[in-house]
Formats: C-alpha cells, sequence, structure tokens
C-alpha cells in the first residue's frame, strides 16, 4: 500500500489515566504528592548514602543509582500525566511522543537490569562472604552500571527508530496517559510486523536475561541460607536482601500483570492501572522499603536524628 499521499500524524491526543472528571481532582492531589513524596526520598537517599562513609560499599553505591534512575524514571511519566488531568485536551507532539518513550524505554530497562545487578551482588556477599571485597571491587560496580546503562540506550535508540518511522496516518488518539509501545502500534497504518519481532526481542532478551540473573542469583542464596548452622547468621543474611527481593516482587509483579495476562475489553483501563504502579508508584516505594526494611539504613537514619 503506498502511504505517500496521506498525512504523517503531528500530535496525539492522549485519553489519559481517567475519562471520569469527579476523580481528576482527587488524582491529582493524590499522584502530585506520591512525586513528590518519590523526589525526596530518592534524592534522601542519594545524599543519605554519599555523606555516610560506613554506607560507601557496592550495595549502597547499586541502591544510589537506583535512586538516581528512579527520579528520572517517575520525572518522565509523572509531570505530564498531571498535567493532563487537569487540561481540558490532553495533547502530544510527535517528537515529544517520541522523547517521552525514549527515555522510559532506558530507565525501565536500566531499572530492571540494575535489579538483577543487585541479585549478584547479593550473591557475592552471601554465599562468597570472605572474598567479597576483592570479587566485587568498585571498580567492577562502576563497570556493572555503566554495561546497565549502555544496554538500556542502545536497546531505547532501537525500539524507538523502529516505533517511529512508522506511518501514522490518523487516528491519533493513544488509548494510554503516556507514549506506550501497544497503544502506538496499534494506530500506525504501516506494516508493524517487523517493528514488532524487533520489540519482541529487546524485550524478551532484557528481561529473561535480567530474571535468570535474579533466579539463579537466590537459588544459590537460598541454598547457603538454609546450609548455615545457626538461626541467627540465617536471619542475618535473609534481612540483607529481605528489602531488595520486595522491591524485586513488586517491579517484576507488576510487569508480568501487565504484559502476561490476557486482553479483553477493559485491558485499556487495567493497562494503565498496573502502569500507574510501575511509572509512578514504584519509584517512591523503593526508597521506602530501603529505609523502613534495611538495618544499616535505619541505625544511619536513627543516628542522624539523634545527632540532630
Amino acid at each position: 500500500m503506498n502511504f505517500r499521499n496521506k498525512t504523517q500524524v503531528r500530535i496525539f491526543v492522549l485519553v489519559g489515566l481517567t475519562e471520569d472528571r469527579h476523580l481528576t481532582l482527587f488524582l491529582f492531589i493524590l499522584f502530585l504528592l506520591v512525586y513528590l513524596v518519590s523526589i525526596l526520598a530518592n534524592c534522601g537517599m542519594i545524599a543519605l548514602i554519599h555523606k555516610t562513609s560506613r554506607l560507601q560499599t557496592p550495595m549502597y553505591t547499586f541502591l544510589s543509582f537506583l535512586s538516581l534512575v528512579d527520579i528520572f524514571y517517575s520525572s518522565v511519566i509523572t509531570p505530564k500525566m498531571l498535567a493532563d488531568l487537569i487540561s481540558i485536551v490532553k495533547t502530544i507532539s510527535f517528537s515529544g511522543c517520541a522523547i517521552q518513550f525514549f527515555f522510559f524505554a532506558i530507565l525501565a530497562v536500566s531499572e530492571a537490569l540494575l535489579l538483577s545487578a543487585m541479585s549478584y551482588d547479593r550473591y557475592l556477599a552471601i554465599c562468597h562472604p570472605l572474598n567479597y571485597v576483592s570479587l566485587m571491587t568498585k571498580k567492577k560496580c562502576v563497570g556493572l552500571i555503566l554495561v546497565v546503562m549502555a544496554v538500556g540506550s542502545s536497546q531505547a535508540i532501537v525500539q524507538t527508530t523502529c516505533v517511529f518511522t512508522l506511518e501514522y496516518c490518523g487516528p491519533n488518539v493513544i488509548n494510554h496517559f503516556f507514549c506506550d509501545i501497544p497503544p502506538l502500534l496499534k494506530l500506525s497504518c504501516s506494516e508493524t510486523l517487523q517493528c514488532d519481532l524487533i520489540i519482541f526481542f529487546f524485550v524478551s532478551t532484557c528481561g529473561a536475561g535480567s530474571l535468570m540473573t535474579i533466579l539463579v542469583s537466590y537459588t544459590l542464596i537460598v541454598l547457603s541460607i538454609l546450609d548455615m548452622k545457626t538461626k541467627k547468621s540465617r536471619q542475618k543474611a535473609f534481612s540483607t536482601c529481605s528489602s531488595h527481593l520486595m522491591c524485586l516482587t513488586i517491579f517484576y509483579g507488576t510487569i508480568f500483570f501487565s504484559y502476561l495476562r490476557p486482553t479483553n475489553q477493559e485491558s485499556g483501563k487495567q493497562d494503565r492501572v498496573v502502569a500507574v504502579l510501575y511509572t509512578v508508584v514504584i519509584p517512591m516505594i523503593n526508597p521506602l522499603i530501603y529505609s523502613l526494611r534495611n538495618q544499616e539504613v535505619k541505625r544511619v537514619i536513627n543516628q542522624a536524628f539523634h545527632r540532630k
């Protein structure tokens, strides 16, 4: 089919988080508070780690970078979502949509890969405690973070190029509150099979790779904990990775629910609800979990309050 005579869409209209005008003010206030808490909590976590000498370890270097990723991750989506909640017309330009998706793709994959790198770090700390310092050096820690960013950036470039070089002739209404792949591909008037295959390759490779690292690491961790002689040593070992496990469960639980469940007529609304969890709520939850569940962080925070 020839698309040359067709007009390329220059502006997309977003359906938004909800079409119920009675809910918009409540949701605006709620998610504005969530966003502010997310920014403050993640900035506080970064400051706490960098100003506390006892937290200058690979585990907390990863955690500091996770907080940085979460700051940008929520900022790519939430401000636009908040603006659309109080706007009558929810529009985004074609280039703005491409930029939003590009950074979302980088940060979402970087978060998944970073969580898998943290599980590898916990494996070394629990299964090889005597050699941990020599195995997980600062150079290796920084190297893993650079690999995470390189993979995240490269797959985002390919996916963004693939999606936004397709023809969009209209309609231009995206059934979502941000520019995501599934609702965008539904609007394309080009053949999307090649793009579907490319996206499937990157999503499955990054997802399966990170998930496999996590499963193998925690299988070995569990076996090592069960092998420990005393109950106290088992509890101490488990406490060092309980916060990370909670973050993993919430992140991957929402992703799997969003992408692996069967589609139906209510899928659009359900997709938006689940997307709110992994784009807006999870970046706030991560630092709170580490603040409340991690004994070392709690100890440093308590000491800071007592000094004041």
